[in-house]
């Protein structure tokens, strides 16, 4: 708690606006929108590649944080004061850092496949500023943004082997994804056979959050295995197209999600009785099975815009 409220002591309002700018780069949406870019524009295999990291560094981060029940700084200690516009993201316990496991996962990644130095440089200091925003907005520890970034960089370095294996062996990916289905599997039944141990609000608040996430991540694994192995056997689109014909697949690509992800939360919360988990996971089932499936469908006529 030393470093936090050292970090205090120098906040402004400035340099607050400023560090919750660069904390959301370490959200969940900064991550899908680059990752799925990268898959649909740029390289699959690196698409897969970053979303692989991504999603394993998450089932991890959830579990830890489950299995350690850390409070939040300011639930450890009452006096402590953080940036208030940064609690409505410090979502379940504090142990380890979830902003800053994306953060490493996504830029780490990018950072380890490309092959510029300026690109690597600003992709690690990006992580490095996400991680240090997580402290300076009072939400995390540096023992849970440490953590985060030890495990993110492990997995970044660990995983590379394998994609550069799925040139040669494709299926490779297929297995890859196949252990994110049962990590994903054993993670949400962790979750029930373990139970609400709440012994506040606070507890059961995050025990829910869990299960939403632990829901989340069945679904988005199952979803990209029906997807590889579509793209593997029927699918197997390109991504090459002009500039302007890209931005018009991400332009189109990326409205159709957000309508698919927004449109059907209400519809199959009620079908399913209420079960916020349950439609959640189906809800980014849906969307990863779009995403990879129905709209990669389009783009041989977006490879051809350029060519007429």
């Amino acid at each position: 708690m030393g470093v936090l409220y050292a970090l205090e002591s120098i906040r402004t309002p400035v340099l607050d606006k400023i560090m919750l700018i660069i904390s959301e780069l370490g959200g969940e949406a900064p991550f899908l929108i680059i990752a799925i870019a990268v898959f649909w524009c740029i390289d699959k295999r690196k698409g897969y590649y970053l979303m692989t990291v991504g999603f394993f560094g998450m089932i991890l981060n959830q579990f830890l944080k489950i299995l350690c029940c850390v409070p939040r700084p300011w639930v450890k200690d009452p006096e402590f004061t953080i940036v208030e516009p940064a609690r409505a993201g410090a979502t379940g316990y504090s142990f380890p850092s979830g902003h800053t496991q994306n953060a490493v996962s996504l830029y780490g990644g990018i950072a380890r496949c490309t092959g510029s130095v300026v690109l690597r440089v600003v992709c690690i200091v990006l992580a490095v500023l996400v991680a240090f925003s997580r402290m300076y907005l009072g939400v995390h520890t540096p023992l849970d943004v440490g953590v985060s970034f030890v495990v993110a960089t492990v997995l970044v370095l660990a995983l590379y082997p394998l994609m550069e294996e799925v040139k040669r062996r494709p299926a490779v990916q297929t297995w890859v994804i196949a252990v994110m289905v049962v990590c994903s599997g054993a993670f949400l039944a962790y979750l029930y056979l373990r139970g609400d141990r709440g012994a506040t609000a606070e507890d059961t608040a995050n025990y829910v959050s869990a299960l939403e996430n632990g829901w989340k991540f069945v679904g988005v694994s199952l979803a990209l295995l029906a997807v590889n192995i579509a793209d593997r056997k029927v699918i197997r689109f390109e991504t090459q197209a002009v500039w302007w014909a890209q931005l018009i697949k991400l332009a189109v690509g990326f409205g159709c999600l957000l309508a698919i992800r927004s449109g059907l939360k209400a519809p199959l919360i009620a079908l399913l009785g209420g079960s916020v988990a349950i439609a959640g996971g189906i809800r980014y089932l849906l969307v990863v099975l779009f995403a990879g499936c129905v709209w990669p469908l389009t783009f041989w006529w977006f490879g051809r815009l350029g060519r007429r």
